[in-house]
């Protein structure tokens, strides 16, 4: 898949591995021979921010179009496809963002076994005017005369987004391409990814010694149960208590972790450290660097009573990846730093082992059960890196910190006894800045305000708000009001992703 810069491309990738069908990300322009040299049974071009005619637009290869190799085009992919091959593109009489109905006008082919007409996601304000020379218009909406088009030789152009959920058929329609154009097989299983991070992290140790950021969440357990597979004896968990954790975290990292692991586990309180780093900053993305730079720091000092460290690892996801920019994303734009990607100083003396991050959450919890990890573990709901600086809007303190808390531990509880638990991707309580007038008893209050967020998802780079039902959103939130000292509004979020963020800082 050659990736142009699109937020979801990581997200494209996904639904094809959801086929069966294993696929590598490599830069855009990456030139022909470079790809041939994977043997490559199919590519996909990805969307991007670019336009296709402005100068210094990234491109593909032209030979990789030619090379006979099944393309199919998605979003600035289409238009590529379309003005590297003779076609025309210019920029919209209007934007088209959001859904549109697809009137297909060729059912063969993507669009084999399907409706006429398809619901699908738009995000572009560039369209394709005139197809190359070979190739024929196959759908059209309201706004885009060739919304899709192909020359029946294995080359196709969609304007759409297959891989969100807001296109219902989208994955039928990559199954046509995956199966139908490019005679591929689904044999591909997340649990083939073990041998491959196994055979890797023994390459690049070898002999070494490495220190794992141990956080007691699926991603860092699942990451620390590899490198122990690759090289027992040679690594050592080190557990940060950064004060930023929710009820109780610490106790259950140390008692699961080190039961299940069998693993040398260290623990660093450092809660006051990283309280210091986050005094006065109210900047989200400060806080992250804040967090990272703190975080890296007490490593070094923690690495510094043991001999030999010389790799640090990480259970960096591939959603982390994307929305940091790092190197091997093309021309997207930054959404927010993770702190175990872009937060890392330029000076970090450990080299880095991240076998996990070519992945998404759900393969990491496919692999986490074929290696035998305990389910509750497995299906943890996913906690950002910086904790709960992040769902504290405004400066962090530890008495803002106890306050969220206690009402953070009654969502998950309520969500947990109404049975809702697996069916979200993510719930949890969120800390304003804001105070209200409220009545207590007889008393007037000037209270805080505590936001609920449950969102559903696939995979977190797109989610939806969970329609919880309303006997669950009242318990929770009359308990936070009689239990949680200082609150006295709850409300709830009922954004999706996009347009917003699942975390609010």
């Amino acid at each position: 898949m050659l990736d142009f810069g699109s937020q979801y491309s990581q997200l494209i990738a996904r639904r094809v591995r959801e086929q069966g069908v294993y696929c590598e990300l490599v830069p855009g322009t990456t030139p022909w021979p470079a790809l041939e040299a994977r043997r490559p049974r199919a590519l996909i071009l990805s969307g991007g921010p670019s336009s296709v005619y402005d100068p210094g637009a990234p491109l593909c290869d032209p030979a990789a179009l030619r090379s006979g190799v099944p393309v199919l085009g998605i979003c600035y992919g289409m238009q590529l496809l379309a003005q590297q091959l003779g076609g025309r593109v210019q920029r919209g009489s209007r934007q088209e963002y959001g859904p549109a109905t697809l009137e297909v006008d060729d059912p063969e082919a993507l669009f084999r076994d399907l409706p006429g007409e398809l619901p699908v996601w738009m995000s572009h304000g560039d369209t394709v005017l005139e197809a190359p020379e070979g190739f024929r218009p196959l759908a059209h909406s309201a706004n885009s005369a060739v919304a899709a088009m192909g020359d029946g030789l294995g080359r196709y152009g969609i304007q759409f987004h297959p891989e969100v959920i807001h296109t219902p058929q989208g994955s039928a329609i990559l199954r046509n391409f995956l199966y139908g154009v490019a005679q591929l097989h689904g044999d591909w299983r997340p649990a083939a990814v073990i041998e491959e991070a196994v055979a890797a992290i023994r390459r690049q140790v070898g002999s070494g010694h490495v220190l794992c950021a141990l956080s007691g969440g699926v991603d860092s357990a699942v990451c620390a149960t590899l490198v122990h597979r690759a090289i027992p004896g040679q690594l050592t968990c080190l557990f940060v208590d950064n004060g930023l954790l929710r009820r109780d975290e610490g106790r259950r990292v140390e008692e699961v972790m080190h039961r299940h692991l069998g693993i040398p586990l260290r623990r660093a309180d450092a809660e006051d450290a990283f309280l210091h780093a986050l005094e006065g900053v109210v900047d989200p993305e400060e806080k992250r660097r804040k967090v990272g730079a703190t975080f890296i720091a007490v490593f070094e000092a923690e690495a510094r009573r043991l001999t030999g460290v010389d790799f640090l690892a990480q259970g960096t996801l591939y959603p982390d990846v994307i929305e940091s920019t790092s190197h091997d994303t093309v021309g997207a734009q930054r959404i927010k730093t993770h702190h175990n990607v872009g937060g890392l100083p330029v000076d970090l003396r450990f080299e880095l082992v991240e076998p996990l991050r070519y992945l998404f959450k759900d393969e990491v919890r496919a692999i986490g059960t074929a290696l035998g990890l305990p389910e509750d573990m497995v299906h943890r709901q996913p906690f950002p890196g910086p904790g709960l600086s992040v769902r504290i809007l405004g400066e962090v303190t530890r008495e803002r910190l106890q306050t969220l808390r206690a009402a953070d531990w009654i969502v998950v509880d309520e969500i947990k006894a109404a049975g809702l638990y697996r069916a979200l991707w993510q719930s949890f309580a969120i800390l304003t800045p804001l105070q209200s007038v409220g009545v207590m008893g007889d008393n007037r209050t000037y209270g805080n305000v505590v936001a609920i967020r449950a969102v559903v998802s696939d995979d977190g780079m797109t989610a939806d708000w969970a329609r919880l039902p309303y006997e669950v959103l009242a318990r929770m939130a009359s308990r936070i009001v009689n239990e949680v000292p200082g609150v006295n509004r709850v409300v709830y979020d009922v954004s999706s992703k996009p347009p917003s963020t699942i975390e609010w800082e």
